[in-house]
């Protein structure tokens, strides 16, 4: 079997180029490819097509690429947590492809298992299927581009719009554990988009933070088989941030003292 392992994420990002499409795993802030994207970051990759729930926050994750200009084109389901990011779009900088989240998921999936497009009842009825949804400004403030009107059948006696499915060039993943042929294991809600990008990308790159030897892992709790990876490089001590904190007090003891404050990390693990 090929030892797929790259001694660096340098390395693994190397040849993303110019112009690329990339999936990208990740829900907020958890299970983001953290060292990958700041690899790609620092190779200084331009016009990049992103393929993500979310594109960042505006000094993490995506949004590092985002606030340097490196993201010409997004393909997102939510975007409200990044001020950059809605500067750019309503300036006119950045095309945007709001998806429904579910339609997104399942693009991602098809792509990654050859079927090409699939109905769905998701947006049927709205700009999604009808066409109008601004994905680009000028610089007036006029739409540069809308989006198209998508096909509608009816199955059964409900209408379903045809959604095309998504191969992007590259897939960039966050696991938990992975092995030198790539197989992969996410940890709790960490899974997230994680599977679906490493399917879709035609050259999927695992950052993982641990690196075990094949055998190691249980057949029956691998979540991506290695076939779907590409390259896969150790990174043990990426960074986890939270993207939201909230505060809850305790209940008030007895003489009347507030009890210390807690946080709550909503991101997941």
């Amino acid at each position: 079997m090929i030892n797929k392992v790259v001694a660096s994420a340098a390395e693994a990002v190397a040849d993303i180029h110019d112009g690329a499409s990339l999936a990208v795993g990740g829900f907020g802030l958890c299970g983001i490819p953290v060292a990958l994207i700041d690899a790609l970051h620092q190779s200084g990759a331009r016009n990049l097509e992103t393929v993500s729930n979310n594109c960042g926050v505006d000094d993490w994750g995506l949004g590092i690429l985002l606030k340097d200009g490196r993201i010409r084109r997004t393909v997102s389901s939510y975007v409200g947590e990044n001020k950059e990011f809605a500067r750019q779009y309503l300036a006119g900088e950045l095309e945007v492809v709001l998806t429904p989240q579910g339609t997104l998921a399942e693009k991602l999936r098809a792509g990654g298992a050859g079927i090409p497009a699939f109905y769905t009842p998701a947006g049927v009825g709205t700009q999604v299927s009808d066409g109008g949804l601004p994905q680009k400004y000028d610089a007036d403030g006029g739409i540069a581009i809308a989006s198209a009107a998508k096909e509608v059948r009816s199955f059964n006696g409900a209408d379903y719009v045809l959604e095309e499915s998504l191969t992007p060039d590259f897939g960039l993943v966050h696991a938990w554990k992975g092995d030198r042929h790539g197989n992969l294991v996410f940890h709790a809600t960490a899974m997230n988009f994680n599977p679906l990008c490493a399917m879709a990308g035609r050259i999927t790159i695992a950052e993982v933070e641990e690196l075990v030897e094949p055998g190691e892992l249980d057949p029956e709790h691998v979540h991506i088989p290695g076939i779907f990876v590409q390259r896969v490089v150790l990174a043990p001590d990426v960074e986890k941030r939270i993207e939201k904190r909230t505060v809850a007090l305790a209940a008030a003891s007895a003489a009347g003292a507030a009890a210390p404050a807690t946080a709550t990390n909503t991101s997941g693990a």
